[in-house]
């Protein structure tokens, strides 16, 4: 299959320092900056969103923490240790979601238990699913959709869902402003949160079609994802769109892969598709994801080592499975 797919990057930097979950200052565009010792010298804990990002605009050296997954873990690594803590958990606005005009929006503040329920899931299906597989319960009841993506970690689970329904971003600003961006903007560095700016609300289309979130876990930590895959259907444009999480430090679209099987597909027939050609998008994916080597100087083509290959083989079995879970 071609060697030289599209493949579209949608996270690239970690935001730590501008959202929920926060691990860190920012140092230049990510990371984390390691502090002296101390001890958090005050809490706040807002009621309202306004209220919390005032609070973050007083303090500019304030970390925000709602779940507090990715804090506590660099609390106790000693990467961390923060002036200031502002707190989310008591901002209900953001604790729950709302249907408007065609789309469902999530507060950021949902907790991946919240979201693996199966009201949630029947909304948002694949979402729901990464929700259920983002580790042991005590991650799963703590964690909040907002972290996930502030921390905007390589194996985040709901961000190839994301990516894949193409969600937007609802951001909180001082003086009760709020602004609009596309989540794979935030996720690749395109755009990034504002000093006293938080993530309020997540916008996403409800496509009622079939939706899919696999992943495949390594010895990294538990349901720490070694590669995912999210894959959505939308009939009403006769497409797919699919997103490769933890193999890079973004999820990845492979955007020709999904034009090429988009074609291939019988809408008006039960969403017909060959098998050879779902085995041919695993292939197509896997090749547009992890690439072959380029060419060595003296034309000798390099080979991927083992590793490399087991993964890649991994994505294509991801892919297709996917594919064929959302067309059965």
């Amino acid at each position: 299959m071609c060697q030289s797919c599209h493949v579209r990057p949608v996270s690239t930097y970690r935001t730590a320092a501008t959202g929920q979950d926060q691990v860190g200052q920012r140092e230049g565009a990510a990371g984390l900056t390691t502090h002296a010792p101390q001890a958090a010298q005050s809490v706040t804990l807002p009621t309202t969103l306004d209220e919390a990002v005032a609070a973050l605009t007083a303090m500019p050296a304030a970390v925000p923490v709602a779940g507090g997954t990715d804090l506590m873990a660099a609390v106790n690594s000693g990467q961390l240790r923060p002036a200031a803590l502002v707190g989310l958990g008591r901002i209900s606005e953001i604790r729950g979601w709302q249907y408007q005009d065609g789309h469902a929006l999530l507060g950021a503040g949902l907790t991946h238990a919240r979201m693996g329920r199966p009201d949630f899931a029947a909304l948002i299906p694949a979402l729901a699913a990464a929700a259920r597989a983002a580790g042991p319960p005590q991650i799963r009841n703590a964690g909040t959709l907002g972290g996930n993506i502030a921390s905007a970690a390589p194996t985040g689970d709901a961000l190839p869902v994301l990516a894949a329904l193409e969600a937007t971003l609802i951001i909180a600003g001082p003086d009760g402003a709020r602004r609009e961006m596309p989540v794979s903007h935030l996720l690749a560095g395109m755009e990034m949160l504002r000093a006293g700016e938080l993530i309020g609300f997540v916008r996403v289309p409800l496509l009622h079609a079939p939706q899919v979130f696999l992943k495949v876990t390594g010895r990294t930590g538990p349901g720490r994802a070694m590669a995912s895959v999210a894959l959505v259907l939308d009939p009403a444009r006769r497409g797919v769109r699919c997103a490769v999480g933890a193999i890079a430090p973004m999820p990845l679209r492979p955007l020709d892969a999904e034009q090429w099987v988009a074609r291939l597909i019988d809408w008006d027939n039960n969403r017909a598709l060959v098998p050879e050609a779902l085995e041919a998008f695993g292939e197509y994916v896997a090749a547009a994801c992890i690439p072959d080597p380029a060419p060595a100087p003296d034309g000798s083509v390099p080979q991927h080592p083992p590793a490399v290959l087991h993964l890649r083989r991994t994505v294509a079995a991801l892919a297709r499975r996917a594919l064929g879970r959302a067309l059965s």
